[in-house]
């Protein structure tokens, strides 16, 4: 395969989930998802520093997305209707790899501490770009937090549904895993 082939990224992560999957995170080397992927090493280190960072391939997308659905909204949108305007953004980014690797990729955290480790970190860091932009547009910080938390809950809870769902679109399920978010916090008396 060509050195410069598009599509390396995406077929290293594909490998790695596929090799996190058969045969454990542990016991993956970068040889081996490179050789998957059919890319060398010094190819997969243009990508990515080390193995872990595969999980949060595209992180940073994915948190300028929620961002920009934040700022883009309209002026008058209550805190949850800013971050339903952000799961709608990030939803656009979000295609038939990212839902056929969803239940693939949970196996493979499920089973590596340090990958539920990554994750959790990956989850912070969403949660924290979406409560800055909640700030920037006025929402007190508390509510901010709240906000950007949920957000990340629904987003995960959304997922996980179209992933098992076949759909096209995450959007509707991540907007409908907020509103039982929102109803569940209702109840919290």
């Amino acid at each position: 395969m060509g050195r410069w082939e598009p599509g390396a990224r995406e077929r290293l992560v594909v490998a790695a989930v596929d090799l996190f999957t058969e045969q454990g995170y542990d016991a993956t080397t970068v040889a081996q998802i490179a050789e998957r992927a059919g890319v060398t090493k010094s190819t997969f280190f243009r990508h990515f520093p080390d193995k872990r960072e595969l999980l949060v391939a595209g992180q940073e997308s994915l948190s300028r997305l929620l961002t920009e659905g934040i700022e883009q909204a309209p002026a008058e949108a209550s805190p949850l209707e800013l971050v339903a305007a952000a799961l709608t953004r990030a939803s656009s980014m979000m295609g038939p790899m990212n839902r056929e690797l969803g239940p693939r990729l949970k196996a493979a955290v499920a089973a590596s501490a340090e990958l539920q480790e990554r994750d959790a970190l990956k989850s912070v860091s969403l949660a924290a770009a979406m409560t800055a932009a909640l700030v920037a547009r006025g929402v007190p910080d508390a509510t901010a937090a709240l906000a950007g938390e949920l957000g990340v809950l629904a987003f995960k809870r959304g997922y996980a549904a179209w992933s098992d769902s076949g759909d096209d679109d995450l959007a509707p399920h991540a907007l409908q895993a907020l509103g039982e978010l929102r109803a569940a916090s209702l109840s919290l008396g």
